[in-house]
């Protein structure tokens, strides 16, 4: 069966952000003074092959795990796994 996975990779608490805090600083000029803690990670979206939901997320984990984040500074979350048809 072919899926789509939805992974967000994000900066671990207490390491600085500095493109969090680039966009925490300008959303006051842009009228949003109500903001703080930004944090700015990264999305990945892919598609693959697996036998079932479950196999997906094992391999999407260790995908994540291995090379899309650096666990020494950042955390994954597989957001989404869905079953994609025929595309």
């Amino acid at each position: 069966m072919r899926y789509r996975a939805q992974i967000v990779v994000s900066l671990k608490e207490g390491l600085l952000d500095p493109q969090g805090k680039a966009v925490e600083g300008s959303l006051p000029a842009l009228g949003w003074t109500n903001v703080s803690a930004v944090r700015v990670g990264r999305y990945v979206q892919l598609d693959l092959e697996a036998e079932g939901a479950g196999a997906a997320e094992d391999q999407v984990r260790r995908m994540a795990e291995r090379l899309l984040s650096n666990p020494v500074i950042e955390t994954f979350a597989v957001v989404d796994i869905s079953e994609r048809n025929g595309s």
